[in-house]
């Protein structure tokens, strides 16, 4: 691999893989109102909220960091009172006791409209409008959870890539393919790719931390007490489950906990991460290669969102789960083929999730997926693998990748609505 092609994979997991504070949708949403309410100059008297679907699905019921309280209304007061866009998706960090309360009466005052955009395509977005007086400032996220596309304030337009896309010109995707992923995981220089360590300590603190309250369903901790004993076993496969389902009550449930995310979600960065990891410590493994199983799983989530897009009616814990099942065959001791074995089985089992909005049972989705990345590992190293006369499989793996990706952007979409009606007409 020529060194202009690493470095532009390098670039690329360090755009993706970035810290994130609760659910990124929600935090989104307030980084789009801090932006706004930044350009506006003053504290908004009205925020005006126009979302994609997507947007709203994943925003309805998750907690948010620091508040106690679930939904879009308390993120969007917090984004304007004390939020700061700099900080991107860690925009509430600096939120307080006396903060959600000054949001709490924003809240009551009715000072927030929240409504769907109506007529469009792209499944990420967020308008924001904010008004103070004869002031008016508009901000919009488009395309990717921290991609401003447009800022205005009053009739000045400050910002504008609108008519070329919801995405930069410039960050086109790079081509990518499970074979190059993997050949960049095992060879790139140890020194180059040894910040994706930081993954590790930041959502294995998430879910030590979840282990010592009630969180969510507290589905992690529960794992830990005694049913890791009566049912699991005190084994590899119990803590893998336990640590990784732990660190998602803690975000979903809204603890003001940082968590590394991949490709605009912290559920799949504690998936790609955490398998990994706790399979590495728990069998020896250096730090050398602990590297490199993470850079394979991250990469692999990475390269295949690519075609799927950020948001999707396909749950991301089967995109990141087929990561992390890439990692632990190769700590294993998997060859390439292997691990294309582990991601034809991982396609084969659990394409067809759903993605019914952020919310604390996303604890048992993420298990769901993790417990199959252990076992489609298992079974690629004994050279077990789906064929391509089963179901969407195809000889090629990316082939099957693509496959994975068509059904997830395309052929869910009314399958989306479908779940989007369901949610907003619950009686």
């Amino acid at each position: 691999m020529i060194e202009s092609e690493r470095k532009q994979i390098i670039d690329l997991v360090r755009r993706e893989v970035i810290p994130a504070i609760g659910c990124t949708e929600p935090i989104a949403v307030a980084l789009c109102v801090a932006k706004a309410a930044e350009t506006l100059g003053v504290r908004p008297e009205k925020i005006k909220v126009l979302l994609s679907a997507n947007i709203l699905k994943n925003a309805m019921g998750v907690g948010i960091p620091g508040t106690g309280m679930i939904g879009l209304p308390i993120a969007v007061a917090l984004g304007a009172i004390i939020g700061k866009s700099e900080y991107q998706l860690e925009v509430l960090k600096d939120s307080t006791p006396e903060a959600v309360e000054q949001g709490k009466l924003f809240i009551d005052e009715k000072r927030i409209c929240i409504s769907l955009k109506d007529n469009i395509t792209e499944k990420l977005y967020i308008e924001i409008t904010c008004e103070a007086g004869d002031k008016k400032s508009t901000a919009i996220i488009a395309g990717g959870h921290t991609n401003f596309v447009y800022i205005a304030r009053g009739e000045e337009v400050l910002l504008n890539k609108q008519q070329a896309g919801t995405e930069d010109v410039e960050e086109k995707p790079l081509e990518l393919n499970l074979r190059k992923v993997h050949d960049f995981a095992l060879t790139a220089p140890l020194d180059e790719i040894s910040f994706i360590l930081e993954t590790a300590r930041l959502n294995k603190a998430a879910a030590e931390k979840s282990f010592e309250g009630e969180y969510g369903h507290a589905l992690g901790k529960m794992l830990r007490g005694r049913y890791e004993h009566q049912v699991m076993g005190d084994c590899v496969f119990s803590h893998i489950l336990s640590y990784t389902s732990g660190a998602c009550d803690a975000r979903m449930a809204g603890a003001m906990i940082p968590v590394m995310s991949n490709s605009g979600s912290g559920n799949q960065g504690i998936s790609a991460t955490l398998p990994v990891l706790i399979f590495a410590e728990e069998n020896g493994k250096s730090e050398e290669e602990i590297i490199r199983a993470l850079m394979l799983s991250h990469l692999t989530v990475i390269y295949i969102k690519q075609s799927l897009g950020r948001l999707s009616a396909l749950c991301g814990c089967v995109v990141a789960a087929t990561g992390s099942s890439c990692g632990i065959t190769w700590l294993m001791g998997g060859t390439y083929e292997q691990i294309a074995f582990a991601v034809q089985n991982m396609i084969a089992n659990l394409t067809g999730m759903i993605c019914d909005g952020a919310k604390p049972s996303c604890a048992l989705k993420v298990t769901t997926g993790v417990s199959t990345a252990v076992l489609s590992a298992m079974m690629a190293m004994e050279n077990r693998s789906v064929t391509s006369v089963e179901g969407i499989i195809d000889e090629d793996v990316d082939q099957s990748i693509r496959n994975l990706t068509r059904i997830g952007s395309q052929g869910m979409n009314e399958t989306d609505k479908v779940v989007l009606d369901i949610m907003t007409h619950k009686c």
